[in-house]
């Protein structure tokens, strides 16, 4: 694993040398970013060209471990830039982790446009999914659009967005689960019994039931491992 340290200022250009459009809105100063990926030559990448948007601080980290260190030492950033594959620990959590702090704006940038993670991601507060794949200008106009309080997604993830989390049930109709149904429904996917799931979610087997028996009403089925290929197939789960 390379070691990874502080850039700081990594580019020196006074933010009123930047075209309006460039400059994080309403801020008038530069704006710092933790970037948390595990490859070194992507956070250089992504490094450089937030000093061209007027990213003044550049925090980088490889780990989920490392990028807790970094955020309890240096408080919120305007901004967090990370990869949901990190090698020792959850991208979903470390979102979850960051907003739950305080800092206001987070951008999942992922190698991955897999349905489940980013709902997942959307969930946990992050304001932007970006693809690895994206083009430079396609990355800089997501972060961007963040930076002046806005949401956005990769042209190529925005259907799955559209679609909810909507399933189709054995009548072909979709229904509407709630963002517990769906929890539920995963770790039944996962093979988790009702004690095991409300003990994960800090629920009464009883309500797990009740939520199950929810979801079938919904979807016309009251067979578990039925229900959840359905929401496999709606790619609500995985």
């Amino acid at each position: 694993m390379a070691t990874v340290g502080i850039s700081q200022a990594v580019r020196s250009t006074p933010a009123g040398a930047l075209p309006a459009s460039m400059v994080p809105h309403p801020r008038e100063e530069l704006f710092s970013v933790l970037v948390v990926d595990d490859h070194p030559l992507l956070r250089e990448a992504i490094a450089a060209r937030l000093a061209q948007m007027g990213a003044g601080t550049v925090h980088e980290a490889a780990t989920v471990a490392e990028a807790r260190a970094r955020a309890q030492a240096t408080g919120p950033c305007d901004l967090a830039i990370l990869d949901l594959g990190l090698p020792d620990g959850s991208g979903i959590e470390l979102v979850t982790e960051l907003r739950s702090h305080g800092w206001p704006r987070v951008v999942v940038l992922a190698s991955s446009d897999d349905p489940y993670a980013v709902r997942s991601a959307f969930q946990a507060g992050a304001q932007a999914y970006l693809l690895k794949s994206a083009s430079p200008v396609v990355v800089t106009d997501g972060v961007r659009r963040v930076l002046e309080g806005g949401v956005y997604a990769d042209p190529s993830v925005a259907p799955v967005l559209a679609t909810g989390t909507r399933v189709a049930g054995t009548d072909n109709t979709p229904r509407e689960l709630s963002a517990r149904e769906v929890e539920v429904l995963q770790l039944v996917a996962d093979g988790q019994s009702n004690k095991e799931i409300g003990e994960e979610l800090s629920l009464s087997a009883l309500t797990v039931k009740s939520h199950l028996s929810r979801i079938g009403r919904k979807l016309g089925t009251g067979d578990r491992a039925q229900m959840v290929a359905l929401a496999m197939r709606a790619g609500v789960i995985r």
